[in-house]
């Protein structure tokens, strides 16, 4: 049965919960000890580059940083608000190697993303095509976001006095970042990229600043000295210049980023302070790898993405692995996906009876924000799976009628998140179990064990308890006549002769569902 606290209750547990969402919270709290900062609210923002399509990194940001933002509201009665940023100003660098019209977009290389054109001929740009991607899949997860462009925030006007400033503390921020810098980049370095009148691409030359409140400066573009404002959009800012540039605009509180950008945080940082303001806080999180150990990049389209995920997997699983160990480096490939799942729902059933302080600590309880939905599944998804394997190409409703042997009200209706898993298994093991199937003929003593165990099955009711049938399994392998070493050499046995892979389920519980007369049957295909 479910305990029930309090907001109070929460509140006080979470001041001391290790959960690291709560501990990030409690950054923010001590932030606003005082009180409220002028803006009336806290920010927290996340950030993406456009250059290529979104992937389950750039999901995973957006999540971490809403259990942070939840976190928070659970320690502080201050508004908070979140912005979902995309740096759609930044020069198109390179060709991504995962869209069409590959030789259509290098015309543009140089240029802003939201001039070049959408490869997929749907949108207006390439940014706007990507950034749509990202809107629509963080809508639905039911994300609560302001969504903001850069070239909006530029050509608007909306960063113009930060831009000033910029300009006013140039020499600062020229100290700042060159020290960083290789010798021959130094000669060039500029921290504005002003965009050519002739071209329209992204400059990367040096300036010299004319004039601070006219937003003036001087270049030379292809062999002519130019003075153009930088103002409404007539440049942008070097990265590590324009992400602190947009914290002091935007009055940005909290953002966290990758492993990988732990000198960008360094340097940005130094840059807000040298602007008259306070960095925002946050982590740096692990990357997450393909299944060859390589980091996951927008540009190769290495890694799962996020239509992938949620092809074999709902998701739930896919918000529980980008909780778990955020410090970690983790692999993201498609056989991680099952054990997510079941992972998760593991948690799912300890949470109601757990007292608060665990609860905080349960990470279905920062996917979920509290507030769990109705339902249980009876069967694992490994188990799911297993049972798929071996009924082959089957339908929604014939693994429903091998579920009744298992469940006495196995029905849709019922039981709507196992329906739901039904799905994915059937996919899963579609495009990823079947082909790699592969049963082979047992050993003579495995063969001994075998008959045994079809000896034992033939004795027990037709409703014999998983509990009972495992026990039978158990004393099979326990048996020094058939030589197994231990009892895992056992079970690979079963898994190997039965199954046709290297690891599964509780025998015990696999047979119970697939059903004693069917499992049998198997024994004999594995003995013929």
């Amino acid at each position: 049965m479910e305990q029930s606290y309090s907001p109070a209750d929460l509140r006080a547990a979470a001041l001391t919960s290790k959960a690291w969402p709560y501990e990030e919270a409690r950054k923010l709290l001590k932030r606003y000890e005082k009180g409220a900062p002028e803006k009336g609210y806290v920010l927290f923002e996340t950030g993406y580059g456009p250059s290529g399509l979104p992937h389950i990194g750039t999901f995973n940001e957006v999540l971490r940083t809403t259990m942070v933002r939840h976190a928070y509201e659970a320690l502080s009665d201050l508004p908070t608000r979140l912005i979902a940023f995309s740096d759609d100003m930044d020069g198109l660098r390179k060709v991504p190697d995962n869209v069409p019209n590959q030789a259509m977009l290098t015309e543009y290389l140089g240029k802003p993303l939201t001039q070049v054109p959408d490869p997929f001929g749907k949108f207006e740009s390439f940014a706007h095509h990507n950034n749509a991607m990202l809107r629509q899949f963080l809508d639905r997860f039911g994300f609560e976001y302001d969504f903001r462009s850069a070239t909006e925030g530029y050509q608007s006007g909306q960063f113009d006095e930060a831009l000033k400033a910029i300009l006013r503390h140039y020499d600062a921020i020229m100290a700042v970042m060159l020290p960083t810098l290789r010798k021959e980049r130094q000669a060039t370095y500029s921290p504005v990229l002003p965009i050519s009148p002739k071209s329209g691409i992204v400059l990367q030359v040096p300036v010299e600043v004319v004039d601070v409140e006219a937003g003036l400066v001087r270049f030379t573009d292809d062999g002519d000295v130019i003075e153009q404002s930088i103002l409404g959009g007539g440049a942008k800012l070097q990265w590590k210049v324009d992400w602190a540039m947009r914290w002091v605009a935007l009055g940005v509180d909290y953002e966290m980023s990758g492993k990988d950008l732990i000198d960008s945080v360094q340097q940005s940082s130094k840059i807000t302070r040298v602007l008259g303001a306070r960095p925002p806080e946050g982590f740096n999180y692990e990357m997450f790898l393909d299944e060859k150990g390589e980091k996951i990049s927008k540009s190769k389209g290495n890694g799962l993405s996020l239509d992938q995920w949620l092809t074999y997997g709902p998701e739930e699983s896919l918000a529980f692995y980008a909780y778990r160990e955020p410090k970690k480096a983790k692999q993201l490939h498609m056989g991680v996906i099952p054990r997510a799942v079941d992972e998760y729902w593991q948690f799912r059933g300890n949470y109601a009876a757990q007292p608060i302080e665990q609860k905080l600590g349960n990470p279905v309880h920062h996917i979920h924000n509290g507030q769990l939905p109705q339902g249980e599944l009876p069967v694992t998804f490994g188990l799911l799976l297993n049972l798929v394997g071996v009924m082959g190409d089957a339908s929604k409703g014939q693994v429903w009628g091998y579920l009744a042997n298992y469940l006495p009200d196995a029905t849709a209706d019922e039981y709507p998140e196992l329906d739901r898993l039904i799905g994915y298994a059937l996919a899963y093991h579609r495009d990823f179990v079947a082909p790699t199937l592969r049963r082979r003929a047992p050993t003579v003593n495995e063969a001994a064990a075998l008959k045994d165990l079809d000896a034992r099955l033939a004795a027990m009711p037709a409703d014999a308890s998983a509990e009972d049938i495992q026990n039978e399994v158990y004393a099979i392998g326990k048996e020094e006549a058939y030589g197994f070493e231990t009892l895992r050499d056992w079970f690979k046995a079963l898994y190997e002769t039965l199954l046709g892979a290297e690891q599964g389920p509780r025998m015990g519980s696999f047979i119970a569902l697939y059903g004693v007369e069917n499992s049998r049957k198997l024994i004999a295909e594995a003995l013929a």
